[in-house]
Formats: C-alpha cells, sequence, structure tokens
C-alpha cells in the first residue's frame, strides 16, 4: 500500500489503523498543495474559507458566529482570521443597526475582486481529477461521510 511507503507504517496495523494513518496522511497533503495555490495570492486557507462563507452571504452581513457554524476548521481563531481580513482591506466590519452588541461583517470589493481571481486562475480539482474518475470521487465523498457518521 502506498500510505505504509510514504508514512512508513507496519504492516500489522489492522486495517482500520491504515485508514486513518491514510486519511490523516492525505489531509495534510491536500492541506499543502492548497496552501501552495494559494500562496501567490498572499492568503491563507483559513482566510481563504472565511472570505467564501463571508461571500456566499452577500449582499447579507455575515457575523463570527455564523463563519464559526460553517468554518471547516473548527479550531480556528475566526476573529483573529476575521481581523487579518479587515487588515487586508478583504471584509468590512459593522455595528449591527438592531443589536448594538453584535458586529457584522460584509466582503469589500476587494474580496470579491480576490475570490474572482482566484477562481480564474485555479481549479481546485485538479489537485483530485487526475488520479480520480468522478464516479471514484463521489464514492469517496460517500464513504468519507459514512464513516463520520
Amino acid at each position: 500500500m502506498l500510505v505504509e511507503k510514504e508514512t512508513k507504517t507496519q504492516k500489522s496495523e489492522n486495517i482500520f489503523q491504515k485508514t486513518l494513518i491514510n486519511i490523516t496522511h492525505t489531509f495534510h497533503w491536500s492541506s499543502q498543495q492548497v496552501k501552495d495555490i494559494l500562496l501567490p495570492f498572499d492568503i491563507t486557507q483559513q482566510q481563504y474559507n472565511v472570505l467564501k462563507i463571508i461571500r456566499n452571504q452577500y449582499p447579507s452581513p455575515s457575523t463570527i458566529g455564523l463563519i464559526q457554524a460553517k468554518i471547516v476548521d473548527k479550531m480556528s481563531d475566526t476573529s483573529r482570521i476575521v481581523d487579518r481580513l479587515i487588515q487586508k482591506g478583504y471584509v468590512k466590519k459593522t455595528i449591527n443597526t438592531y443589536d448594538k452588541r453584535a458586529v457584522d461583517i460584509i466582503i469589500s470589493d476587494a474580496g470579491l475582486s480576490l475570490l474572482k481571481e482566484i477562481n480564474k486562475k485555479i481549479d481546485f480539482s485538479t489537485l483530485i481529477a487526475p488520479n480520480l474518475t468522478p464516479e471514484e470521487a463521489e464514492r469517496l465523498n460517500l464513504l468519507l461521510d459514512k464513516m463520520r457518521g
């Protein structure tokens, strides 16, 4: 098995241990691929993910709570990521008109432009498509969903 060679896993481990190691190895491999792709845009995976969440709400504002609920990496410090996106000019933060304690977050024109540029130049499916057919990718998605219960 390729994962055994790449991770130097012992053949005596059971199939479930091998599967978990393989998933972890694949996660790190894919994360590095995406990181390398986003590097020229000076944006992290977490910032990219948050920016897409905010864009998907546009023109309605987002909140930190909404972003936290939808973010892939639940361990991310959402407030800090949003602050970095504000510093880069990709999002804006305003006080909610109905609840003065709440903060509205909306994507800026610069943020919309960045996402358009990334989408024009990058097709993330090219990381998987050379090695899996669409049917195999669909089956893999079903199996991963089933694994998480």
